[in-house]
């Protein structure tokens, strides 16, 4: 039977502290991966990910870098060289939180901040990582979008511009590095049920599934990304590229 085995491959989640990035980082490492595990505040919380991977066996160490600029993106390169060795698995997942409201209250900072944590990341994740996927002839890039690029709801502006523009650069950069041995995908999430939700006890999720409707009837949990993530960076997805898969219980359908 087919299976995902990433023994070998060297994994860099950004946001890898986070409430998604550790469910991320655990799956990729259980896979056999070796995991970065990038954080750009929250040491703490990437130390305690970097640990109950080692305690399962794995490897891992915690990375600091602002990913919106070049030279702290190519010393965490360095350092994840080496401590793991190359990346070949990249996971742009971090994004800059802010406030939502209206277009017209929104802060023009907010959408530079959304530029740069979605697009301006990407850019500088693949100049520093794609040259040595290249050098080995494969290499995977799955980044988090999300399902509100395709709803575009009331608030959601900056988050929506920022993603949109980072699912477009990804789309070209996945016919520019096809050759050569490189995937580009993206997974969209729904709004999922993690830790932060569990801790909370009972979720009431009702209106968001009712002004949906979601045809599944019911919220996904970050576990559904993590799946997703580690099929589209293993060779069972090899002849899949340029995907934009949302991960969202059917709230949105791209259509042709």
């Amino acid at each position: 039977m087919p299976s995902i085995d990433l023994t070998g491959h060297t994994a860099l989640v950004t946001g890898g502290s986070g409430e998604l990035g550790r469910v991320l980082c655990r799956n990729l490492a259980a896979c056999g991966a070796a995991i970065a595990v990038h954080y750009h505040a929250g040491r703490e919380r990437a130390e305690a990910v970097v640990a109950e991977i080692v305690a399962e066996g794995g490897r891992a160490l915690a990375v600091a870098a602002d990913i919106t600029d070049a030279n702290s993106v190519l010393a965490m390169r360095d350092t994840i060289k080496q401590g793991l060795g190359p990346v070949s698995i990249l996971v742009p997942n971090a994004v800059i939180q802010y406030q939502w409201t209206s277009v017209l209250e929104q802060d023009v900072a907010d959408y530079e901040s959304q530029f740069r944590s979605c697009v301006v990341q990407a850019v500088l994740l693949a100049k520093a990582f794609v040259p040595d996927m290249r050098a080995r002839g494969w290499g995977r890039i799955v980044a988090t979008n999300t399902e509100c690029t395709m709803q575009c709801w009331p608030g959601q502006s900056a988050y929506v511009a920022g993603k949109g523009g980072m699912d477009r650069l990804l789309r070209v950069l996945a016919k520019e590095v096809g050759s050569d041995g490189i995937t580009v995908n993206q997974v969209a999430p729904g709004w999922m049920i993690s830790d932060k939700y569990r801790g909370e006890g009972a979720i009431d999720d009702s209106g968001y599934i009712e002004r949906t409707p979601l045809p599944l009837g019911h919220r996904g949990e970050d576990q559904d990304i993590a799946n997703a993530v580690c099929f589209l960076a293993s060779d069972l997805a090899r002849f899949i590229t340029g995907a934009y898969l949302p991960v969202c219980g059917g709230n949105v359908m791209p259509a042709v």
